[in-house]
């Protein structure tokens, strides 16, 4: 006799979950936006942060305005020099890709705990990865809600096209966030003026590429890139976040301009 499956009945019934015409289906239903009018404002370690009171407490000054002028914002934060000793002496030492994430994480933690006593006055608080889902409490509270950007794989992070270094870092967790919050904006915060067709600092021709979408960017299979290669490949597929805008935090206004909808650094289209 053939073993009788025990089934609930549901619309996914006998679904092995695969099906490309069940997802079809499904790609047709609309998902909720939880804060539609939230900016995801994400400031890199290695861009910004490591460069100190310089740059970070102009930064928070803007942000804190923002805040006061009205906007929702959730501050991202990156990791920086640390990751990248961390990261050095993992390699070195053989760690698998999922170790090396979760080494990684507790350093961009450590930013954003730094970040959100630096916004107190602003309401600033640090909120973990498993309590996003209370921002739109704490905005209504007027809190300015800061978490770090590692996504949270961990030792189940999926392994590099090469080499061993963790692929979904902290640009992606930062578009990842948005995208499950259904937010306004998507901005990322660097040390330059966003995303040039060279490394402007070794080729002084190089031109800033104003507007471009993924699918080119990923097209030109660019030796370095200002963001996360991953960041752009999840705009192939994003339902609500449709951009991702990449700003000069040194430059004093040009997150403001980026959450006004100015035209300012690069934007980048699903």
């Amino acid at each position: 006799m053939t073993a009788k499956r025990f089934e609930l009945n549901s619309g996914l019934r006998g679904e092995t979950m695969v099906r490309k015409g069940l997802m079809r289906q499904i790609d047709e239903i609309p998902q909720i936006r939880i804060m539609p009018d939230l900016n995801v404002i994400k400031i890199g370690g290695h861009g910004t942060i490591d460069f100190g009171r310089e740059v970070v407490f102009p930064i928070v000054e803007e942000i804190g305005a923002l805040k006061e002028a009205g906007e929702k914002v959730l501050l991202v934060t990156g990791g920086g020099v640390r990751v990248r000793h961390i990261m050095d002496i993992g390699i070195n030492l053989g760690m698998p890709t999922g170790v090396l994430a979760e080494l990684a994480g507790k350093i961009s933690e450590q930013n954003a705990l730094m970040m959100a006593l630096l916004l107190s006055p602003y309401g600033g608080t640090q909120v973990s990865s498993d309590d996003l889902l209370e921002l739109p409490t704490l905005a209504s509270l007027g809190l300015l809600p800061v978490t770090h950007g590692t996504p949270p794989y961990g030792l189940y992070e999926q392994p590099p096209e090469m080499g061993s270094i963790p692929p979904n870092r902290t640009d992606t967790g930062a578009v990842l966030i948005a995208e499950v919050m259904g937010a306004k904006n998507c901005i990322l915060c660097k040390n330059v003026d966003g995303l040039f067709t060279d490394d402007p600092r070794l080729d002084p021709e190089a031109e800033l590429i104003s507007e471009i979408t993924a699918e080119e960017l990923l097209a030109r299979d660019m030796e370095d890139m200002v963001l996360e290669k991953k960041a752009v490949e999840l705009l192939l597929h994003t339902k609500h976040v449709r951009e991702i805008r990449v700003v000069n935090g040194h430059v004093p206004g040009n997150i403001t301009k980026a959450v006004k909808g100015e035209e300012i650094g690069t934007l980048i289209r699903a």
